[in-house]
């Protein structure tokens, strides 16, 4: 954006990259753990990512990658039909693998498998339903976004399309925290996105569970 909130585009202030969540899925609804598990977007979730691809293309991204699940991949879909760029999907963008939990509700979650998932909520290391470490999904999805990320222009965009899971721990990862603390980062709406930007000390999160588009920060330090 220009000094006077002009959307540009251009920035001139180092690369950025844009982690936006997928639309609604029926088992969203249903709050159940969808995990790996190919859940296909609602009419609402379609809706969703059109709205959203409408602003994003307003920032002129310059690549576009996703997880190759079905609701990221087709709300990646509707910001490549509006800015002409291919979408690199990629399997390490998936979603935590959660084996038994995966198709479970969240009651019936916390009713099976109560301790473990207090335990992962204090955040403990926990295989959640026998599956992933979050640092394990870190290990395989932050360095896919950073390799794209790595050939922007100066002050280029990417747009990852991923999970809310998936996404949560590589913004753990880019900002250096310990894994702990990952969970403090909150989670991301349907469609929604949190925008990290290129600092001298490395990422910055500037924009968590957005759903316009980034204002500029006017002076952060007083």
């Amino acid at each position: 954006m220009s000094a006077t909130g002009e959307v540009t585009g251009r920035t001139g202030r180092g690369r950025r990259i844009i982690l936006w969540r997928h639309g609604q899925t029926a088992w969203n609804v249903e709050r159940r753990f969808q995990g790996t598990t190919d859940v296909e977007l609602t009419e609402t979730g379609v809706g969703q990512a059109r709205r959203a691809a409408r602003l994003l293309a307003s920032l002129r991204p310059d690549a576009i990658v996703a997880s190759d699940l079905r609701r990221a991949a087709n709300t990646a879909a509707e910001l490549s039909a509006l800015t002409g760029l291919d979408v690199t999907r990629d399997e390490a963008l998936r979603e935590t693998y959660a084996g038994v939990w995966q198709g479970l509700t969240h009651e019936e979650i916390i009713d099976r498998h109560g301790a473990e998932y207090t335990a992962w909520k204090r955040g403990e290391p926990v295989r959640r339903g026998g599956g992933e470490l979050e640092t394990e999904v870190a290990d395989r999805a932050a360095p896919v976004v950073l390799r794209h990320a790595e050939k922007l222009p100066e002050d280029g965009t990417l747009v990852v399309v991923s999970h809310g899971g998936t996404i949560r721990t590589t913004i753990g990862r880019l900002l250096g925290l310990e894994a702990r603390h990952w969970e403090s980062l909150g989670g991301l709406s349907n469609c929604c996105w949190s925008v990290l930007g290129e600092g001298v000390r490395g990422w910055r999160l500037l924009e968590h569970n957005a759903g316009t588009l980034p204002e500029p920060v006017l002076g952060d330090d007083d």
